[in-house]
């Protein structure tokens, strides 16, 4: 019984009664009329799309993309589809779909908004489409009978700017997407629809994608192998005007190939020791998984200020984007160095090896979380310690990238509310839109509190085992299966459990239901702590802080005051009950000035310095906050504070050191 009703009962009337007495008091003529009105009912939904099957479809798509319209940041597309002998025989109702959960996003993330001028034509006539009132991202397309194939031809109408959305295209380079640039027959399991798709590119630029040209291209046409639509959307293309490939084959002989591009062509001057860490980024995954599951893989990496920021994975590709300096300014740009090992980790973790929940037949059935923190979670972990154990970051810096990782979670609050397994609904609920209080809301924390948890679960099976086991055993039984193949493999909890079992006897289910279904007060440390090694806070920060601060244009007072301030002076975050927070500081207001003096980094750190002393008067901070300016006082006299890690770390070089013949030699379990 509803609240409401309880209480009518509890006083001796019920929800009947109560009308009849609204009607009775009621102008003698509205209570005719409300008695005598029909109620509304419900709307029937229309017919359902097609459930997909897992059947062929039969025929090739052709696709065809043209990728020369720059200046307006337009793709156009022409589709060539083959109907199914029973719709060509009798015409009828024919689906075409948009792909709206799209995998790596992890939510119905399909940039739908973007599709313009879709058009449906047979022998030549047009055909009227009718988007489904439900599924929008569906068309219904009346076939007349007798019809052999459909041409549809749509342009994808791209950012212009960042205030639009991400952009995607610039006057030098490019990224095509195939989730966005195409429709799919509805009924069918995506992997069973074939297609051959083109690309045309801008005069005398260059590509880098996992699909293999035909052959058939002409000028700057280039045409790919036909793939399953599966593989397709997979299978992205970087392409620029400023473009360099980089050979990353090991002894194996499976192709690996790091493809850059860039704005200027001097941001593509890499170092033979620079690509030598890309090189050793492959044999160390390679000795971690002790298997590969691609026919060949091709990192794409873009060096831009243009290009809209991406890091995203894919079984035989990754799309990555960088600062230009990433080459040319090596010693400065170490602070995300750890994504391309993050993404190439992912095609064992993620890819191949994927949680049951986020494996669906198409591209726009709802997928299910909750794995992601093995799926994002143990990819974030391997992604710092493949980095480390490649040189694309030395050990101190990761190290301290860790120190920042554990302090982050440590001091966030909504930890005490908000299980870390709830944040794996986040890109649904979020996806990934900015927050007023993320310290408290938190935010797909299984990422890096999840890397977290894998230390946590790598340091405890090398202590029960001597020394003997590790993670790295866990990697190989779990990824390595099936050596070669491209065919997704899922897995559920009760498989992870069973495989750490197999590596070390423990309750490990018991283990990880504490780190992801409790909440708790400080997040799960033990990784560091069960070697001797403790997060402290000193007043200089790290140079991973340093370099981070600096690629994401930011000052960080997060563990002092509490919060971080932009370039432009714009409050970026503020933590949740922090000396900021506290005084009533949000994100977005922009710090004017610092005790009457306007704001700039090194002025804030003099006085929070100089606030140490106890006898020292709050700092006010002057606030703009749209038209209104306010002063805010800031009672704080605990100096600068930036996270390091001290104490015992050897631990923690073990994990991070090299696998090889020399650990081998060494005695270490570690890869065997």
């Amino acid at each position: 019984m509803s609240l409401r009703n309880r209480f009518l009962s509890s006083v001796g009337l019920t929800a009947p009664c109560l009308a009849l007495m609204a009607l009775a008091c009621a102008p003698q003529g509205l209570a005719a009329e409300a008695s005598a009105q029909p109620q509304p009912m419900p709307l029937p939904l229309p017919p359902a799309v097609p459930a997909p099957q897992d059947v062929p479809f039969g025929s090739t798509i052709a696709l065809a993309v043209d990728g020369t319209d720059l200046a307006r940041h337009i793709l156009s597309m022409k589709e060539t589809i083959p109907l199914p002998t029973r719709i060509a025989q009798k015409g009828g109702d024919f689906v075409l779909l948009y792909p709206m959960w799209l995998p790596g996003n992890h939510s119905p993330s399909g940039t739908i908004d973007q599709l313009g001028g879709l058009t449906v034509k047979a022998d030549g006539k047009i055909i009227p489409w009718l988007r489904d009132t439900v599924t929008v991202s569906a068309f219904h397309i009346d076939v007349p009978q007798g019809t052999k194939q459909l041409e549809v031809s749509y342009q994808l109408l791209t950012p212009v700017s960042p205030k639009v959305g991400r952009v995607v295209m610039t006057d030098t380079m490019e990224n095509v997407q195939w989730s966005a640039v195409s429709l799919y027959p509805a009924g069918y399991f995506t992997r069973q629809i074939m297609v051959h798709p083109s690309v045309t590119f801008p005069a005398g630029w260059s590509y880098g994608t996992a699909l293999r040209s035909d052959g058939t291209g002409a000028g700057s046409k280039v045409s790919f192998q036909p793939v399953s639509f599966n593989t397709l959307v997979d299978s992205p293309i970087f392409a620029g005007k400023y473009f360099r490939k980089f050979d990353l084959t090991q002894d194996d002989k499976v192709s690996v190939t790091l493809n850059v591009m860039a704005d200027q062509p001097q941001d593509l001057a890499a170092t033979d020791a620079q690509i030598q860490a890309h090189k050793n980024l492959v044999k160390q995954a390679n000795l971690l998984f002790g298997s590969y599951h691609y026919a060949h893989y091709d990192f794409l990496l873009a060096l831009t200020n243009k290009l809209g920021g991406i890091g995203l994975e894919h079984h035989q590709s990754s799309e990555n984007s960088g600062p230009r300096g990433y080459f040319t300014h090596w010693d400065k740009t170490f602070g995300m160095r750890d994504l391309l090992a993050h993404e190439f980790t992912h095609s064992w973790n993620g890819k191949y090896s994927r949680p049951d929940g986020l494996w669906a037949p198409d591209f726009n059935t709802p997928q299910r979380g909750t794995g992601l923190w093995v799926y994002e979670g143990q990819t974030q972990y391997w992604g710092y310690i493949l980095a480390a154990r490649a040189g694309l970051m030395t050990v101190p810096q990761v190290k301290d990238a860790l120190a920042e990782v554990a302090a982050v979670y440590d001091n966030r609050q909504g930890r005490q509310w908000r299980p870390l397994i709830d944040t794996t609904n986040d890109p649904i609920i979020a996806q990934r839109s900015p927050e007023s209080w993320r310290s408290w809301q938190r935010s797909e924390d299984y990422y890096s509190e999840g890397q977290l948890v894998w230390l946590d679960a790598d340091t405890l099976i090398r202590k029960l085992s001597g020394n003997t086991k590790s993670l790295n055993d866990f990697a190989k039984a779990f990824f390595g299966t099936n050596n070669g193949s491209v065919v997704t493999s899922t897995y559920n909890f009760d498989e992870i459990v069973k495989t750490l079992n197999a590596v070390q006897p423990y309750d490990w289910a018991k283990f990880l239901h504490e780190r992801l279904y409790n909440t708790s007060t400080h997040a799960p440390l033990d990784g560091f702590t069960r070697g001797g090694a403790n997060v402290v806070y000193t007043e200089k920060p790290s140079d991973y802080v340093k370099s981070y601060s600096d690629l994401r244009h930011v000052s960080d007072f997060m563990f002092s005051l509490g919060l971080t301030v932009s370039k432009k002076g714009s409050v970026s975050e503020v933590l949740w009950g922090s000396p900021a927070w506290q005084a009533g500081v949000t994100r977005d207001q922009d710090l004017v000035a610092v005790n009457g003096v306007s704001y700039d980094p090194d002025a804030l750190q003099d006085e929070i310095t100089n606030a140490k002393n106890k006898d020292a008067a709050p700092i006010e901070l002057l606030l703009r906050d749209g038209e209104r300016y306010h002063t805010v006082s800031v009672t704080y006299h605990g100096g600068l504070r930036y996270p390091h890690l001290d104490g015992n770390t050897q631990l923690l070089d073990t994990v991070l050191a090299p696998l090889g013949a020399q650990n081998d030699a060494a005695g270490s379990a570690a890869g065997k």
